[in-house]
């Protein structure tokens, strides 16, 4: 079992809920997940009267204990959206991440909601809803070097800054034959090699780059050179509300709200709260 998106958690906690913002890269868009063109009737919710979600607690901005003592974030505060708008009651119990699995299993909830990535492994056990979260992969550059493209023209002979045995990696692989790439051991070290101009770019997650460029430790030193990259096959089909198979119901259900939230905008709200610097 594996999460839906490569944050590193402690780098955006310590970025937006630990410090100020400090505004160098991109105004937030908000990325749509799904067709707000079609139309979608209200499931018949049966005898569903109330969702327990399972979730966990460390994982910030998505969940974590608030300053009041009280779990929150990004997909708590979306749980009970889901559950509002379906107008049934809600709970959010916290377990740890290796014992979602078989709580889902044994009936302790009914959905997980905790940035589990979709995938043609993770289908085997769950079924999911839409994904609600996607992080795409971003070249970051320093202001003070020429601006342009990282096509491979651009990039060829040039060192790039990229997370060793990383999907990030694989990718530049695939995709960009010529580039010197300079391993590191995570993305924290990608980006300090990148500022410290020992490389051309750093090749990393988008969430993580997009605070890591609003937050005190770059220095306003770097931005986000061309556009995201969001291939399936490399950084994954983004994150869905996972659900037993046996309960279609329910899954229809809450895929029902979700698009609800995405037409009336209350999505919105919550993915700028949260996230108010742009990975896209």
């Amino acid at each position: 079992m594996s999460r839906g998106v490569g944050l590193v958690a402690a780098i955006i906690f310590n970025l937006v809920f630990a410090g100020p913002v400090v505004v160098h890269a991109e105004p937030a868009r908000v990325p749509q997940f799904w067709d707000v063109k079609r139309k979608l009737d209200r499931p018949d919710l049966g005898t569903i009267r109330q969702i327990r979600f399972l979730t966990e607690n460390d994982y910030p901005p998505f969940h974590f204990i608030g300053p009041d003592g009280q779990l929150t974030g990004f997909e708590v505060d979306l749980a009970r959206a889901v559950c509002e708008q379906l107008q049934v009651s809600c709970t959010i119990q916290p377990i740890r991440w290796d014992g979602l699995a078989a709580a889902l299993r044994t009936g302790q909830g009914d959905a997980i909601i905790a940035s589990m990535r979709i995938s043609a492994e993770t289908r085997q056990t769950f079924a999911f809803t839409a994904a609600y979260f996607r992080s795409p992969a971003r070249f970051l550059t320093k202001v003070s070097d020429p601006p342009f493209e990282p096509s491979l023209a651009n990039l060829t002979g040039r060192k790039v800054a990229v997370v060793a045995g990383s999907a990030h990696e694989a990718y530049l692989k695939a995709f960009f034959h010529g580039v010197e790439l300079v391993r590191t051991p995570h993305q924290t070290a990608a980006l300090d090699a990148m500022r410290a101009g020992e490389v051309t770019a750093a090749f990393v997650d988008g969430t993580t780059g997009a605070f890591w460029l609003n937050g005190e430790t770059s220095g306003g030193c770097c931005q986000f050179a061309g556009g995201p990259y969001s291939e399936p096959r490399f950084f994954g089909e983004g994150a869905g509300i996972a659900l037993r198979p046996d309960n279609a119901t329910m899954r229809q259900a809450i895929d029902w709200a979700l698009h609800r939230l995405a037409l009336d905008g209350r999505y919105a709200m919550l993915y700028l709260k949260y996230f108010p610097v742009s990975p896209f």
